[in-house]
């Protein structure tokens, strides 16, 4: 932790109460000042402690101050005796997937909440699942992989070429994209994203921000892809500004890489530690927003998703510079995020989970599998839904079943059959581990309008 020589005793000279504010203030000086000079942090710490009210949003010494001006303790919640108003779309979701559901309906902060037809069990909130509740974030209700998102881009290549020059798209993938923990691009790019001074103000993202740079426009392991495919404009509509017909496309699926994944767990756990809750509500901890810890999570999820929407940005932009063409439509979304909405008259922070917005004219894109079509879709804003959709096909089966249920020759007969080749991948994502996409686009047609789909012809995964 540097050189701070501070020590607890240090602080209760300054006058601070012998109480829980002393460890949380010696941890964040040690964390955020460990090379400075003892008497300048002393001298803050007595500042802090004057004013505590001066203090209260600062991404900083929030917690501090938090600490002084609150002396309560960390008291058990409990549940609700009855949920509250949800709404179902699709039959063909698990019993444990709507169990999930019902224990979040029952938080005392929770108001409304909906299941998506892909829905399947997850931590906490499900796969699909779309949880409102007051004032309040839930690490887990957001996702492991923040801003998880779809990004597809239409080009004005003839659609033609993927056959006749498939070569060159293969080659594209294989040079230009990077999966898992470990492949990164030799080059990295000079980002505006980095120079946010969000940075600096939260010291988890001080100590991720390297990460984030050499993971910057590439891909996550598990079901996450980069496809070259089939677009096909079957409705016309102004926002995508393309006349009916097929498109060459590029379609990405991931999120915010290490960054995310290590936001998310740190504040889950926190959050669990903040919110003691029933053993069956624990993944439903949740940080309250007047809160610093609950500021700082805010903060730094939508810095997260800002990331994960600029790696898309650079994925799409290393393979159009790598197989030309010119984009002449982008469609994109979350679908693991919270956001603050208006619903009814009354604001609230909508957690999707898997789960892609669809407000009234909102694009979108919804993908199958490794060989089913996807579809791009315009939001109806239906609030029965939370203004939701779906954010995929949803899995059959789980990634363990897979495992024993599928071989890589089951995979291959698919393949050839949809005319598709897969460049990496296994078994966990099967084409046959999902749910058939069509029937869980026919259960949302009161939650979108098809505008149009997309085949994928190439696809690139984790190995």
């Amino acid at each position: 932790m540097g050189n701070l020589k501070l020590k607890g005793k240090d602080i209760l000279k300054i006058g601070y109460p012998n109480n829980q504010s002393v460890n949380i203030a010696l941890e964040v000086m040690k964390r955020n000042f460990a090379t400075k000079n003892i008497h300048h942090v002393k001298s803050l710490l007595k500042e802090i402690l004057t004013n505590p009210e001066d203090f209260e949003k600062d991404l900083t010494f929030g917690q501090i101050a938090e600490a002084l001006l609150s002396s309560k303790k960390t008291e058990k919640r409990m549940l609700n005796a009855n949920r509250t108003s949800f709404q179902i779309f699709g039959n063909n979701i698990s019993d444990e997937a709507k169990n999930q559901l019902y224990t979040g309906l029952k938080l005392p902060i929770a108001i409304q909440g909906a299941l998506m037809p892909d829905a399947h069990s997850g931590y906490g909130l499900p796969i699909g699942g779309v949880l409102a509740v007051e004032n309040a974030v839930i690490p887990y209700g957001v996702g492991m992989d923040i801003g998880c998102r779809m990004s597809l881009s239409i080009l004005d290549t003839p659609i033609s070429y993927l056959d006749g020059a498939r070569d060159k798209y293969e080659k594209a993938l294989a040079e230009h994209t990077k999966f898992g923990m470990y492949e990164t691009h030799k080059s990295h790019v000079d980002h505006e994203i980095f120079d946010r001074d969000t940075f600096d103000m939260i010291p988890i993202l001080k100590r991720l921000k390297g990460k984030a740079i050499k993971q910057m426009g590439s891909s996550g392991g598990g079901n996450h892809f980069v496809e070259f495919g089939e677009v096909e404009i079957t409705e016309e509509d102004e926002q995508i500004g393309l006349p009916k017909g097929k498109y060459l496309g590029i379609l990405s699926h991931s999120g915010s890489r290490g960054l995310g994944a290590e936001i998310a767990q740190y504040y889950s756990r926190v959050a669990t530690e903040q919110c003691p809750l029933p053993k069956e509500a624990q993944n439903f901890a949740w940080l309250d927003l007047n809160t610093h810890l609950g500021l700082e999570y805010w903060t730094a999820m939508n810095l997260a998703g800002d990331y994960a929407s600029a790696c898309h940005d650079d994925i799409h932009r290393r393979l159009v510079k790598a197989v030309g063409g010119r984009v002449k439509a982008k469609i994109e979304n979350h679908h693991n995020f919270a956001w603050k909405e208006i619903h009814n008259g009354r604001e609230m922070i909508v957690h999707r989970k898997g789960a892609t917005p669809a407000n009234e004219n909102e694009l979108g894109m919804i993908p199958g599998s490794m060989t089913a079509k996807g579809f791009i879709v315009r939001g109806k804003g239906n609030p029965d839904s939370l203004n939701s959709a779906s954010h995929g096909a949803g899995r059959a089966f789980s990634r363990g079943e897979c495992r024993n249920l599928f071989t890589q020759n089951d995979i291959k007969k698919e393949l050839k059959l949809k005319n598709v080749i897969l460049m990496g991948g296994n078994t966990e994502e099967a084409p046959m581990a999902y749910k058939d996409i069509n029937e869980v686009m026919n259960a949302q047609s009161e939650l979108v309008d098809i505008l149009g789909t997309f085949q994928p012809r190439i696809v690139r995964m984790d190995r």
